[in-house]
């Protein structure tokens, strides 16, 4: 029986899986620190996936426009920063411009992702010229 590489093994967990988030921490069963880091940027290279901040990394697939990998999430950038949060376990809530545009209050389209966070959170998530806005509530 034919033995599989680190990324290999990190290749197949990630597609049996629904997800669209991951984190460094999901594929420590399989290898080292190093060694998961290793694997985890010779697939970010490959364009298979994207890192979205500290030990996050998104589901990517290659566009058929540009030929250079994208989220392949069907919500983009804004569903897959939600996704992150609840996998780091953060309490958070949509922005008021969202629930006021959910709800008919208002006709302006909210833009960027924007979340209200509840509990104290100090991280970036960020694609490209993307990044999640945090507003802080106690």
């Amino acid at each position: 029986m034919a033995k599989f590489s680190l990324k290999q093994q990190v290749e197949q967990q990630i597609a049996n899986t629904g997800r669209d988030v991951f984190l460094r921490t999901d594929f420590a069963q399989l290898g080292g620190y190093d060694q998961v880091g290793r694997a985890l940027r010779k697939l970010v290279a490959e364009g298979k996936l994207l890192k979205i901040g500290y030990g996050l990394y998104a589901k990517a697939r290659i566009s058929s426009i540009t030929g250079k990998p994208m989220l392949a999430s069907v919500g983009g950038f804004k569903a897959v920063s939600e996704q992150a949060l609840e996998r780091l376990g953060v309490a958070w809530q949509p922005s008021d411009e969202l629930v006021r545009y959910n709800k008919g209050e208002t006709t302006q389209v909210p833009v960027n992702a924007k979340v209200i966070v509840k509990s104290r959170f100090n991280r970036k998530i960020y694609l490209r010229n993307m990044k999640l806005q945090v507003e802080q509530r106690s």
